[in-house]
């Protein structure tokens, strides 16, 4: 067993977008995912859903009677997922190799958790041009990151680790991490991903932050009022594209539109 399988045996992926941050980046990234289906083929959309895990946004999609398919790696998650019992067609499988998969097959492909994990350019982009592959001409790819300034302040900062990650040589010099495969997490800036664009060559439409200040917020959050609460998340959608924000929580999710 992988320590990627071990993490998610044990951590209740499940739950995550139901608590109140994982909520604000549930609602921001399906505004997204609707915007992008009418992009494209409307309610005949066939949507794929790569590193899908429990299954919160394909069987949500699925419930909007959209033809989904889910990729997920971790088989505890995959057995979740079926035990649903929705109307979405599942694979076990590797986001670098969806060889399963037709090439020009889906309007709209989710890469929301393979790139949390997977180390360097190289493998990063094996995922990229997967999605493309897969992804019809003039589909349209949602791709999300673990944002590196986020997790600098809250694990080298918040939880004063900043001397125990410099110590193994974790940073650089301007506090880029500096992810080990033994690491669960790989961490990027938007010029990472930028870089990455380019090298897949995909075109971005627009990137947006996904969860804004949400997971800096966690205990304020849970101490709002409804009333309050759903404030916070009008004020996230609201700012959620501005570009001197973006980067700076803890997910953002780029879309791309895709050439051939």
């Amino acid at each position: 067993m992988t320590k990627l399988e071990q993490y998610y045996n044990k951590f209740h992926e499940e739950h995550r977008l139901e608590t109140r941050h994982g909520l604000v980046e549930f609602k921001t990234s399906m505004k997204y995912i609707a915007q992008a289906i009418e992009m494209t083929a409307g309610p005949q959309t066939k949507i794929l859903d790569i590193g899908a895990g429990t299954g919160r946004y394909s069987v949500a999609l699925s419930r909007e009677g959209y033809d989904v398919t889910a990729v997920e790696l971790v088989k505890h998650n995959l057995e979740i997922l079926r035990a649903k019992h929705e109307n979405v067609k599942t694979w076990q499988g590797d986001a670098r190799d969806l060889h399963f998969l037709d090439s020009d097959s889906f309007d709209v492909t989710l890469l929301f958790g393979p790139m949390y994990h997977l180390h360097g350019d190289e493998n990063k982009l094996k995922a990229l041009e997967e999605a493309r592959r897969v992804t019809k001409n003039g589909g349209i790819i949602l791709v999300a990151y673990v944002m590196n300034e986020y997790s600098v302040i809250s694990y080298c900062f918040k939880e004063h680790k900043w001397a125990e990650v410099a110590e193994k040589g974790g940073l650089t010099p301007d506090f880029h991490i500096k992810a080990s495969e033994d690491d669960l997490y790989d961490y990027v800036r938007i010029s990472d991903i930028d870089r990455l664009n380019e090298k897949a060559g995909l075109q971005r439409i627009k990137i947006i932050s996904a969860d804004g200040a949400a997971d800096f917020m966690r205990r304020e959050l849970n101490e709002m009022s409804e009333e309050e609460f759903k404030a916070f998340c009008d004020f996230q959608l609201a700012i959620c594209e501005r570009q001197d924000l973006v980067g700076a929580g803890s997910h953002t999710v780029d879309i791309l539109k895709v050439t051939k």
